[in-house]
């Protein structure tokens, strides 16, 4: 949690306790309703709260125990992007769903072909009065298989520029020509899925903004993943978080032998940096500003951070530490294990670290954009953009 807030008799803080009072085991339609789900969106679907009050909530929220609806994809990612570039009338259809997490949404961005070049999709959606017809393949789709909606990026002209001609979707999972096929980890486990779309037809009220704008808002929901998968913790959310790490490598002898001692001082370090820029991040986001370059350092160095964390943890297991299990259950019956085989797609997901140090290079140190492969004839560079979803 952020340092110096308020003290406990701040108006703000008796406000939030005393609804708790009155909730005492707050349902997530109360909480999404009082606008404590996402409490800096505006209102009436938040709070249009500034970074001191969202900071309280949450305080105030952690210290009853009480947990907003674990719903990360649609509050963090689809949500902002419908607030940004959705109708009213679209606003009110998919929100009320997503703040209380009744509906569970994925991302169908990332493509075999693409890359981390986003802007290059194949996805085709050819206008068909009022339908598109959609064919294409998406990958690393996490939760696809058991999503009911889906945020979706095809290209709407071919003819265009590639930034150009691309539209924002949101896509029923349970619309016919929709396969999804799990892609199963090296954990044993199953995040990650495969979506085939043949012939799938989606009405044009569900096109967020115009034709061929799409870009624009892959961008807003791009800038949010980045913030979410930065502050969700050392495995993205899931599994241990730093500090269960930490007290893990301290319980297992770390000040035994000098070298370990300086990782573990180095991961502890590592730590509060990460948590300094957070807290930067969460008033850039708060206030309305676009985070960009500061939530890429952040993710960069938090990717890292998680695997460095899992790598000691794993050999301070000593010959232990050379087997684990490795099933769908992993996640809760061995959790150091599962975590540190899951930390390798840290500098993956959500935009490879090669692409958020493009980001950082020419946009926070203004440093010339890449060669234009043109003149080399080598394959383009990845746009700064992203990875797998």
């Amino acid at each position: 949690m952020a340092r110096n807030l308020p003290p406990d008799d701040d108006p703000r803080r008796v406000g939030v306790r005393d609804w708790l009072a009155n909730h005492p085991e707050p349902t997530a339609r109360q909480l999404a309703e009082a606008g404590y789900v996402a409490p800096h969106w505006p209102e009436p679907w938040g709070l249009a709260a500034g970074p001191e009050l969202q900071l309280i909530i949450d305080d105030e929220l952690a210290r009853a125990g009480v947990e907003r609806p674990d719903n990360p994809i649609a509050v963090g990612w689809a949500g902002p992007t419908i607030l940004a570039g959705g109708t009213d009338a679209q606003q009110r259809r998919w929100l009320p769903a997503i703040l209380d997490g009744s509906d569970e949404w994925c991302q169908l961005f990332s493509e075999p072909e693409a890359g981390s070049d986003l802007a290059a999709l194949r996805t085709r959606a050819e206008r068909d009065g009022d339908e598109y017809v959609v064919n294409g393949q998406k990958i690393w789709s996490t939760w696809a298989n058991r999503s009911q909606w889906g945020i979706l990026l095809a290209r709407t002209d071919p003819t265009a520029r590639k930034h150009q001609g691309i539209s924002y979707f949101v896509l029923d999972m349970a619309t016919p020509g929709i396969e999804v096929r799990k892609i199963i980890e090296m954990t044993g486990g199953n995040h990650f899925n495969e979506t085939f779309l043949t012939d799938v037809r989606i009405p044009v009220e569900n096109r967020i903004g115009l034709e061929n704008d799409g870009w624009r808002l892959a961008r807003v929901t791009l800038g949010n993943e980045r913030v979410s998968l930065s502050e969700g913790g050392v495995l993205w959310g899931m599994g241990p978080d730093a500090e269960a790490c930490l007290a893990e490598i301290t319980d297992r002898g770390a000040g035994t032998d000098p070298v370990t001692r300086q990782r573990a001082a180095r991961a502890s370090i590592d730590t509060t940096v990460l948590e300094l820029l957070g807290d930067r991040i969460i008033e850039a986001v708060t206030r309305g500003d676009d985070p960009g370059a500061e939530a890429s350092i952040r993710k960069a160095m938090a990717d890292v951070h998680g695997q460095a964390l899992m790598s000691l943890v794993k050999d301070l297991s000593g010959p232990d530490g050379m087997v684990g299990h490795q099933d769908a259950e992993a996640e809760e019956t061995d959790p150091w294990h599962w975590g540190y085989l899951f930390s390798r797609a840290l500098t993956i997901g959500g935009g490879t670290s090669e692409v958020q140090r493009n980001i950082i290079g020419e946009r926070l140190l203004g440093l010339p954009r890449e060669p234009a492969p043109e003149s080399t004839g080598a394959p383009p560079a990845p746009s700064p953009s992203r990875g797998t979803e």
